[in-house]
């Protein structure tokens, strides 16, 4: 049997895969892409793209449902559920080509659609063939992970890759989880009309951030009719007959869940409270992600896992094999798409030419798409504080102060800065609309090593959202001010003393 050797094989079609088998081939290399399914991944799928289709629909809806706050005054809104979901898959649908196979083979990437495994250090079987690589790049994605909950698998739980295929708008939807996805897509749901519950065992929703980023999505999450459960476990799931009647019948106001009365199954849950049961039609699990790595064959290539079950990798995304580098949500770093994209440019640089390029998380950020946004970048306060101690810079701008947000009638946000003890810019954390675009100027200064105090010298459209970060910084400048409040005064005086000196007369 004859082996074909390339420079680059690539086992997995989404994000972080894509871009390292582009980026090689247009360097000449030559790449093999493998993917056992459909080539764009979860972003494009399952993600990314039909998340934020659906949250437009919900947030045009949500728009017309508030209007009468500001005076313009309709109707409730009727949500044509097949006609938001046709939305979605026309979006999907409309970017689907720029990741097809036919657009990755026109740039010069060979594309197998089939399982690939390793069967030595520096050989891959696929469909039949055997194919030795000079490197390898693994970048399989991950996948929902379903809680061994009794009586959940039972209830045919929706995760988000299958949520997609609902026919009808649940009338009662259960969330196991308030991380980003649950939260946005609990949130997306409930301004379609559903009654939903979000369900999260942690003392916030959105763990991983500020506390007061928690707070303001729990606040606008219930506004929205969210019943939202924080620091409450699940239990089980029990048909409506096995349990008797848990709770009011009656249930909440439309749009807010937890009614123990109707509903397909219920939800035990328990909490300092006690136990309670919610009623649902349908429950989207959302409770975390697993790195795929199954029929791999890693251990014929010599690839370790770490203690999550992740592909180990060292700084510059190499893994216990020299040969074969890791990307994207299989190594389970940061989670998202555009970390995904840097993974697969980094490993093209380093495993073609030589470098050790290295990707810094820490200046990666990510937003949850919620109303209002959050986004961050960096250390959280509290990571900082451990860090630098009572050295740490930090200021926090609300957007009750914030002009742009007093004229929208949005002023549920904030912006927060923090920096090293030196006052360079180290961390972010900004909430409120647009939050997303506000953080890619915070994250440009950072990479410029920016104090920041450095960030009001750039003048600003106004009145803008992303002023927050602007009068952020401002407090910054003016607290070294007053540090050097003495030699600031002694300028001034020596400067009247200069102007206020007596003129020669010229003869």
């Amino acid at each position: 049997m004859s082996v074909t050797t390339y420079d680059l094989v690539v086992i997995g079609g989404g994000t972080a895969g894509l871009t390292a088998a582009v980026g090689a081939a247009g360097q000449g290399a030559r790449t093999l892409l493998i993917e056992r399914g459909r080539t764009g991944g979860d972003c494009l799928w399952t993600g990314c793209v039909p998340s934020k289709a659906l949250l437009t629909v919900a947030e045009r809806a949500h728009s017309v449902r508030t209007a009468g706050e500001l005076g313009v005054h309709t109707t409730e809104p009727r949500v044509d559920f097949d006609a938001a979901m046709a939305h979605v898959r026309q979006a999907i649908t409309t970017l689907a080509p720029h990741d097809s196979p036919e657009r990755l083979r026109d740039v010069g990437v060979e594309v197998v659609q089939a399982t690939g495994r390793f069967v030595g250090p520096d050989r891959i079987e696929v469909a039949g063939r055997l194919v030795r690589f000079r490197h390898a790049m693994l970048a399989t994605g991950a996948a929902p992970v379903i809680p061994p909950i009794p009586g959940l698998a039972e209830a045919a739980p929706l995760t988000s890759e299958t949520v997609w295929d609902l026919a009808e708008l649940p009338e009662k939807l259960v969330v196991l989880g308030g991380g980003p996805i649950g939260v946005e897509l609990g949130q997306a749901f409930a301004r379609l009309g559903a009654q939903v519950t979000v369900v999260e065992m942690a003392d916030g929703l959105l763990p991983r951030e500020e506390p007061r980023a928690q707070q303001v999505i729990a606040s606008s999450l219930q506004a929205d009719g969210v019943d939202v459960r924080v620091g409450t476990r699940a239990v089980r799931v029990e048909a409506p007959e096995a349990g008797g009647d848990r709770g009011d019948p009656s249930g909440p106001t439309p749009g807010g869940g937890g009614s123990a009365g109707a509903g397909r199954h219920r939800l035990v849950v328990a909490s300092d409270a006690g136990e309670d049961a919610v009623a649902f039609d349908e429950i989207l699990v959302a409770v975390g992600r697993r790195p795929i790595v199954e029929g791999l064959g890693l251990e014929a290539a010599g690839v370790q896992l770490d203690h999550r079950g992740a592909v180990r990798v060292d700084d510059h995304l190499r893994t216990t094999n020299p040969r074969v580098y890791a990307g994207g949500d299989v190594t389970m770093l940061l989670p998202f798409t555009h970390t995904a994209s840097a993974h697969g440019s980094t490993v093209v640089q380093n495993a073609l030419f030589g470098l050790r390029r290295r990707v810094d998380h820490e200046r990666l950020p990510w937003v949850t798409f919620t109303a209002p946004e959050v986004a961050r970048v960096g250390p959280s306060l509290e990571e900082a504080t451990r860090r630098y101690g009572d050295r740490v810079h930090v200021h926090t701008v609300d957007h009750v102060a914030l002009d742009r947000a007093v004229a929208a009638g949005d002023t549920a946000g904030f912006a927060m800065l923090i920096g090293d003890p030196k006052g360079r810019i180290v961390g972010a954390t900004v909430v409120g609309p647009r939050a997303g675009e506000v953080i890619g100027e915070v994250v440009a200064w950072m990479a410029g090593g920016a104090s920041i105090s450095d960030i009001v010298r750039t003048t600003h459209a106004y009145p803008t959202w992303n002023e927050d970060i602007t009068a952020a910084s401002l407090a910054e400048l003016r607290l070294l001010l007053r540090r050097y409040r003495v030699v600031t005064r002694g300028v001034l005086w020596l400067r009247r003393r200069w102007l206020d000196r007596p003129q020669r007369t010229k003869r």
